[in-house]
């Protein structure tokens, strides 16, 4: 029996990725934060699908959480063949705004520890004869974004170590995939303290919902792509940041949020 790993996975797309992969008839293990949430994402996608749908509630930005998540796989012998890092969260404002400790608890959740849960699994994930490494990015990896601007550091991070590992285990049962997003109906806003309400308003114009989004991403992993972008108006921002000066970019961003 093997199943489906997702952080953050009580709500916006990590939920609802968790829920398109039971659909498809994977087994499921959940992580996040809040129990009550997770018990109740785990008991709806165990009786909607009629798949086992384990979790364990965690705060994936303590060092010693990707530990927990191999101790706890080790001890109930779960085979895991899909690694979906989603967890992740923004902060927006001037980056004054934060001091160290706060940026990183941001960068470990963010970073490390998706790059941690990637180091611990994947000699797991060599043993199965196929296998996919899930990662969720942001549309603003492809950007500096003045007012999320560690936030959209972060996510550049992700994108291109994703791109790089997915070529190193090109010869493996391994696949990775990669998943920009741009404004998507979650609570990245209200996390995020994002108080602009230029940017806030320009972001409901474009937001796609989770469960959309869930799909595209789920059917980019199986057909293995290396890096998904959700949404026409996403793909067009994409390309723009490969044709414009990196200064309208960035002046048109700041604008967006304040800054």
């Amino acid at each position: 029996m093997t199943y489906a790993l997702i952080t953050g996975a009580s709500k916006g797309i990590g939920k609802a990725i968790a829920t398109e992969l039971a659909k498809r008839g994977n087994n499921i293990l959940l992580i996040a934060r809040n129990a009550d949430q997770l018990a109740a994402s785990s008991k709806e996608i165990m009786d909607s699908y009629k798949v086992d749908c384990q979790y364990i509630p965690l705060d994936l930005s303590e060092n010693n959480a990707p530990d927990k998540v191999i101790a706890w796989c080790s001890e109930h012998q779960f085979n895991v063949n899909i690694l979906v890092n989603n967890a992740g969260y923004g902060l927006s404002g001037s980056f004054m705004n934060y001091d160290m400790s706060t940026y990183q608890n941001m960068m470990q959740v963010n970073m490390s520890t998706p790059l941690s849960l990637i180091l611990r699994f994947v000699p797991l994930l060599k043993q199965q004869p196929k296998s996919y490494i899930l990662n969720i990015a942001s549309s603003a990896s492809y950007q500096a974004v003045p007012g999320l601007a560690i936030y959209a550091a972060s996510k550049a991070f992700v994108l291109r170590m994703s791109r790089g590992i997915r070529y190193e285990l090109r010869n493996t049962s391994v696949s990775v995939t990669v998943v920009n997003p741009g404004p998507t109906d979650t609570n990245f806003a209200n996390r995020a303290d994002i108080k602009s309400e230029k940017a806030i308003r320009a972001a409901e114009k474009l937001n796609m919902k989770a469960d959309v989004v869930a799909k595209m991403a789920v059917d980019g992993m199986y057909a293995g792509k290396a890096e998904v972008v959700t949404g026409l108006i996403n793909k067009i921002g994409a390309f723009l940041t490969i044709i414009l000066p990196k200064s309208i970019l960035e002046k048109g961003a700041g604008s967006l949020y304040g800054v």
